[in-house]
């Protein structure tokens, strides 16, 4: 596995979002526990051995390292922009003997390091709601693919997320939330975008879906609510307070009903993904 530094920004190129989420420990284990099964369902029965595959916005690379066991002997490239990122990617191929098999490039996804027609699929998960553009991230990401290639993509709503019971400061964490990820130049409802973007992106055969997360259970409620209360005090939150959209005394607040829902034994909670599949 090789490791490419960043290119440098196109003249011209598209201003950077700042990616809302952050790369603590409590973001990068969230993204860890990811799977090519929950997370990119709806690809799965387009790939088979020997295809070349780039995956953007790889994160700790647990869903690279499924799909790469989905292409192989195909070539795998995770980019990701995050230098946290890469090195939890690094970690994870290590654990899954996958070093050799993945090469790492840090890169950002306005200005992909390749050549046009390099790759037979390119993914890209929970990506494109933190860009700064994504119709022209769609049009790079299409560039790299080859003639009758596949473009991946899948993103939340969080318009559309649902949840019981319903303490009142969750949402307040929705309104903060996606207030705070619009200021840092992302859309937090891509996923519902996803259709329109790509058509921009000039994308052909376009094939929209849905997907969900449900976290029902004990064992996902106490995750899922953990994860979200340390998010509101070391993750968006102090980016919320700073552009002075909250207090903390608020994010105190969403992180105690954060708890309070996780620790309901009636606790439901679904996240809505759109999804596409396209050709460049």
């Amino acid at each position: 596995m090789t490791s490419t530094p960043a290119p440098a920004p196109a003249p011209g190129g598209s201003p950077a979002a700042r990616y809302t989420h952050g790369h603590g420990s409590a973001v990068l284990a969230g993204h860890s526990r990811r799977t090519a099964a929950d997370s990119a369902a709806y690809l799965l029965p387009r790939l088979r051995a020997g295809l070349d595959l780039l995956d953007v916005g790889c994160g700790p690379a647990t869903i690279t390292a499924d799909l790469a066991g989905a292409v192989a002997p195909g070539r795998v490239v995770a980019l990701d922009g995050a230098p946290a990122a890469i090195a939890a990617a690094q970690a994870t191929l290590r654990g899954r003997d996958l070093a050799d098999a993945v090469e790492l490039v840090r890169g950002d996804v306005h200005a992909l390091p390749f050549a046009d027609d390099s790759f037979d699929v390119v993914h890209a998960h929970q990506v494109l709601q933190h860009v700064a553009d994504p119709v022209a991230a769609l049009r790079e990401m299409a560039r790299v693919t080859r003639p009758g290639g596949i473009v991946a993509a899948r993103d939340s709503v969080y318009s559309a997320k649902a949840w019981f019971p319903q303490p009142p400061a969750l949402e307040r964490w929705r309104e903060v939330y996606m207030a705070t990820a619009r200021a840092n130049g992302g859309e937090p409802d891509a996923g519902s975008r996803l259709l329109s973007w790509a058509r921009a992106a000039g994308l052909r055969e376009v094939e929209p879906s849905a997907s969900t997360w449900c976290y029902a259970t004990p064992e996902l409620r106490s995750w899922w609510g953990g994860t979200w209360a340390e998010r509101c005090l070391t993750s968006f939150g102090p980016r919320a307070v700073e552009l002075g959209l909250t207090s903390a005394a608020e994010l105190e607040e969403m992180a105690a009903a954060w708890r309070e829902w996780a620790a309901a034994p009636d606790g439901w909670y679904v996240v809505v993904h759109g999804e596409i599949l396209a050709r460049p």
